[in-house]
């Protein structure tokens, strides 16, 4: 099998797409989908993870773990209100980046 030479511009668009794997990898849970479905139904108020708990069929800790890899990805953060941590959608920018990631992919998979 032939080895295809990338130009510098298919090499630049594999590369930002191999660098959102994280936020990809997050995305793709059905837990951590329906997490960022519950979070947007609260946007004004954010929940905690009791209440997101609550709203789903697995355990305190795997709510904790989910919220994690997503916050790690940029897609959940929160605000500590007393002793409790809300948490809260942030992703404009990680939807932002990926829609940058697909444009140039587009932009440049017809020469692949």
């Amino acid at each position: 099998m032939p080895t295809i030479q990338l130009t510098a511009n298919q090499r630049d668009a594999l590369q930002n797409f191999t660098n959102e794997f994280e936020t990809l990898n997050a995305l793709a849970d059905r837990n951590r989908q329906k997490i960022i479905n519950l979070l947007c139904e609260n946007l004004a108020e954010g929940m905690t993870v009791t209440e997101i708990t609550q709203m789903m069929s697995i355990t305190q800790p795997a709510v904790s773990h989910h919220l994690k890899i997503l916050r790690q990805a940029k897609l959940v953060a929160f605000k500590k209100r007393g002793l409790q941590s809300f948490y809260y959608v942030t992703l404009n920018k990680p939807l932002e980046r990926l829609e940058q990631v697909l444009y140039h992919l587009r932009k440049n998979i017809d020469t692949f």
